[in-house]
């Protein structure tokens, strides 16, 4: 069987009667993508960018399957993970976050979520991780991104969230701006 239907713990989304994923993220163009690469993989995906959007969403029918990002533009994606599970308890609900580290994680898991994932994260080690075996170990991606590539995506993030100002994202990063600039010019590696 072919790795986009068949995860490393057996279970498949053809497994589930309920197929309904949601996703929840403000970063337009990383949703727009992780929604169609699910769609392709056999999700009914919804996407919402607010945390407003996503518990409309989940009142009107709450799903089996979610992608949650923490930090929403409007609030945080805790609040939709508590949601969902106030409405669905056994949803299989997974936590991104660019910003990861211990104590958000363990928030993440205590409000119902199955996994938590640092972004950026691609579409089939997301199927791998809302597929899971609630018991298992999650194993580790078979093709991670390279040092090289987890650095350009955050410099990119952070001069997205700061509106495309060179200066102020060089400030953030504690770097030069013509180093940042000299980044900015390059492609990405691989």
């Amino acid at each position: 069987m072919s790795r986009l239907n068949k995860t490393p713990s057996g279970l498949k989304i053809s497994d589930f009667e309920d197929k309904s994923l949601l996703i929840v993220d403000d970063d337009d163009p990383f949703r727009d993508r992780l929604s169609r690469a699910m769609a392709k993989k056999g999700f009914e995906v919804n996407s919402a960018k607010t945390v407003d959007n996503a518990v409309n969403l989940i009142n009107n029918k709450a799903p089996k399957f979610a992608v949650v990002d923490l930090r929403l533009e409007n609030g945080n994606g805790l609040d939709v993970v508590k949601a969902i599970n106030s409405t669905k308890k056994d949803s299989r609900i997974v936590m991104l976050t660019g910003y990861g580290n211990l104590p958000t994680a363990v928030a993440a898991i205590k409000a119902g979520a199955i996994d938590y994932m640092a972004k950026p994260v691609d579409a089939d080690d997301v199927e791998a991780a809302l597929l899971a075996e609630p018991d298992s170990k999650a194993k580790p991606p078979e093709n991670p991104m390279s040092a090289d590539r987890v650095k350009w995506e955050h410099i990119n993030r952070v001069f997205e969230l700061c509106n495309r100002n060179v200066s102020e994202t060089a400030r953030r990063l504690k770097m030069h701006r013509r180093t940042l600039q000299r980044i900015l010019s390059k492609r990405s590696p691989r």
